[in-house]
């Protein structure tokens, strides 16, 4: 499956992580976004972008989309993930404040 059919930020979200494309990440979120890891939350742009950094692209990431279903207004999108940190599967559910996301939580 492809993230084809998500939200232009949700897609840009996976996109921009495949390709490396750290500018591109970051403008898919909100200035006063949060990012919730399994608990580990990182508030704003600066917060989310050392995220990045020590968890996402940082460690080369590659997030493939299995999945999605809207749900009261979230996206909720089944991953599975591979690179030189977290491997596995899991799923994110996104918020959107407009066009841009306002808000992620990772979990299982």
């Amino acid at each position: 499956m492809t993230s084809d059919s998500l939200p232009q930020a949700v897609a840009d979200f996976f996109a921009a992580t495949n390709t490396d494309d750290r500018d591109r990440f970051l403008a898919a979120f909100a200035d006063d976004a949060v990012l919730d890891d399994w608990g580990h939350v990182y508030a704003g742009k600066d917060a989310i972008a050392g995220w990045n950094e020590t968890d996402n692209m940082g460690v080369a990431s590659h997030i493939d989309v299995l999945d999605f279903d809207e749900r009261d207004g979230s996206y909720v999108v089944s991953i599975q993930v591979t690179g030189d940190g977290y491997n596995g599967g899991g799923s994110m559910t996104f918020t959107l404040d407009g066009d841009r996301i306002s808000r992620v939580v990772i979990a299982g």
